[in-house]
């Protein structure tokens, strides 16, 4: 591809995010007087000193965001806004000082106090005298906000490539806290294809760390390459998870990632699982 196409791509991108960034403040600033209302009153008219007394789960509106600790800032912006389409909302940093420290930190703190080992040690970076800062940037997805964070010493600038802690080093989904993040593949996208593309453009921009699992098995990374696309999906078709298809990935930090589509039975069940708990805070 040549330089003038590259550019273009870029340039095409960059107009598709920024479409979708606008619409998305149109969306938030073209409230009425009746949306004003329903704030203050609440769903179903519940007042704010109802909701206040209500089950936890009713004063809850859904999942903000996941977040993300990341080794390399700029990698992992490229990969989550360049690669997969993200558009950033905004980003802010250098967080240090004494309050920052105890709302993200405490629980670590005293469980280094009850060891009676060096904070550092277990992996707590100093942000209270900013020997290290906290650098976070926001990126809006259809339907879910991802935060990428990154502790880095203060000498290092934003967007470094060098993180405070080193990452860790066995990321196996089979560990017990280890999470994943899982995004939506569209109904009518080719999921084979959509893997094959994904490792392709992860690959062009260096980042080969990025590699999704197949559903024959492997032992070489050489095997994995070679095997036919059509191994690069997952299709279930007992119940109750029928309809399901989905494929594990790792993304570029050695993050645990899934894409999934949710169709037929499996996407009746999740609509209609939503829609009975929207009656249910609601009432």
């Amino acid at each position: 591809m040549t330089d003038e196409a590259d550019n273009a791509t870029d340039m095409g991108r960059r107009t598709l995010l920024q479409t979708a960034g606008a619409a998305v403040v149109t969306g938030l600033v073209a409230g009425t007087a009746e949306d004003a209302q329903a704030a203050t009153q609440g769903a179903n008219g519940m007042s704010p000193a109802d909701r206040n007394e209500a089950p936890l789960g009713a004063r809850l509106q859904g999942v903000q965001h996941f977040g993300l600790t990341v080794q390399n800032m700029e990698r992992a912006y490229q990969f989550y806004t360049e690669v997969l389409g993200g558009a950033e909302v905004f980003r802010h940093g250098d967080f240090q000082g004494d309050e920052v420290q105890n709302t993200l930190l405490a629980d670590q703190e005293i469980e280094a106090n009850a060891r009676g080992v060096n904070p550092r040690t277990i992996g707590v970076p100093d942000l209270r005298s900013g020997a290290q800062r906290l650098d976070v940037r926001f990126i809006q997805f259809d339907n879910m906000v991802l935060e990428l964070l990154q502790y880095r010493e203060s000498d290092q600038p934003m967007g470094s490539a060098k993180s405070f802690a080193e990452p860790v080093e066995h990321m196996s989904p089979a560990f017990p806290r280890m999470m994943h993040i899982c995004f939506y593949v569209r109904d009518d996208v080719d999921f084979n294809k959509f893997i094959a593309d994904l490792e392709a453009e992860s690959a062009r921009r260096g980042m080969t760390q990025v590699r999704a699992n197949r559903i024959i098995r492997v032992i070489t990374e050489a095997e994995r390459k070679a095997a036919p696309r059509n191994a690069n999906t997952n299709r279930v078709t007992a119940e109750p998870s029928n309809g399901w298809e989905l494929i594990y990935c790792k993304g570029p930090e050695g993050e645990q990632l899934e894409f999934v589509k949710a169709l037929g039975p499996v996407k009746q069940r999740f609509s209609e699982a939503l829609a009975k708990r929207q009656q249910t805070i609601v009432r």
